[in-house]
């Protein structure tokens, strides 16, 4: 079959590699139908995930059908229609039993980092019972890929740990798909105000109309300048969606006293904290992996037509044009992309 490989930094191809096979009585095969890129998979690619190794397959996300089961799988049958989890989990061990399943002992993050992932055209999938979502029949299979990680990252890890309330003052620093998936999945929960901080204009006027009630271009504007005129002292809570220092330095600078910031970004190097500003300030300072526990809920607002992540997608390749994919979505500004869709 055909699968994407990184062979070290820098270093990605299409190529042909054996067909996955069932390892274990609780694995699944799936035929890829629908798979995308995550903001994590240029980071592999810029080699700042060490412990993806040469020769695997790349992707973390996807739709597809069920080939074959593994003789202990119970949730699932051959020929479902199934969204792939970013996170596998055994279901039963501490952190899974915590609803950590991000931390799963026998899972977690494994994807196209630990094991071969979804950029192919099957992928062999570990936990299937706990590891993968039904979908409902008639459902837009497309728009359900931003369902393995984009949106339950944005509302799991920056909004839930932000905190997010009815009144609250918002800023999301990052208007790129992470931060598009906050946006969307703020909204939620009624905050009054929500800043959208970017350098791209063109991203800007998309996040007006996906409900940003203010932009600010940080090239052009000091941030910290607008909002503290704007608002009384800060943002109730801040939300760090890009991953270097810079935006996270924002964060520090706009949060006000009793406030959050919660960061979604995957940071490549240190940041600096300004701990001797922050430690009187009473906030709170929130990170992580997303744990996926909230994706049957997202589920049943996409199918009720209160979410619509349909308007992520910016453009589609085939799976022989994945490295054309990777181009566009790595030159985001330029391409004017958010969410690449792959179809196997």
């Amino acid at each position: 079959m055909k699968a994407l490989v990184y062979d070290g930094p820098g270093k990605i191809q299409l190529k042909d590699v054996p067909l996955p096979k069932i390892e274990k009585t609780t694995d699944v095969l799936v035929k890829i139908l629908k798979t995308t890129i995550c903001g994590t998979d240029l980071g592999i690619l810029h080699g700042k995930t060490p412990s993806v190794k040469p020769g695997t397959t790349l992707g973390h996300e996807g739709v597809g059908i069920i080939e074959e089961i593994g003789t202990s799988v119970r949730n699932f049958k051959k020929g479902d229609h199934v969204i792939i989890s970013c996170i596998t989990s055994d279901g039963s061990c501490e952190y899974c039993k915590k609803q950590m399943y991000a931390h799963c002992e026998d899972g977690g993050w494994i994807l196209g980092n630990l094991i071969n992932g979804t950029q192919a055209e099957y992928v062999r999938i570990p936990h299937a019972d706990n590891s993968l979502y039904l979908i409902p029949d008639g459902a837009d299979e497309e728009a359900l890929v931003m369902l393995s990680d984009i949106l339950p990252t944005g509302h799991e890890i920056g909004v839930i740990n932000g905190g997010v309330k009815p009144g609250d003052t918002i800023a999301i620093v990052g208007a790129g798909p992470i931060g598009m998936s906050a946006l969307l999945t703020a909204q939620f929960y009624s905050p009054s105000k929500i800043y959208m901080i970017d350098m791209d204009e063109n991203r800007l006027k998309m996040a007006e109309k996906f409900g940003a009630t203010d932009t600010i271009n940080s090239a052009k504007e000091d941030v910290q300048k607008r909002i503290l005129a704007e608002t009384k002292d800060g943002v109730d809570v801040a939300i760090e969606a890009v991953g270097v220092p810079a935006t996270f330095d924002i964060c520090q600078k706009i949060v006000r006293p009793g406030g959050s910031i919660a960061n979604i970004g995957v940071h490549g190097k240190p940041v600096e904290l300004q701990i001797q500003d922050l430690w009187i300030q009473n906030i709170t300072i929130t990170m992580g992996l997303v744990n996926t526990n909230t994706t049957p809920m997202l589920l049943k607002t996409v199918s009720s037509g209160k979410l619509e992540p349909s308007k992520l997608i910016t453009h589609h390749f085939k799976l022989s044009e994945i490295l054309k994919a990777y181009e566009v979505f790595g030159n985001a500004a330029k391409e004017k992309a958010m969410k690449v869709i792959i179809e196997a």
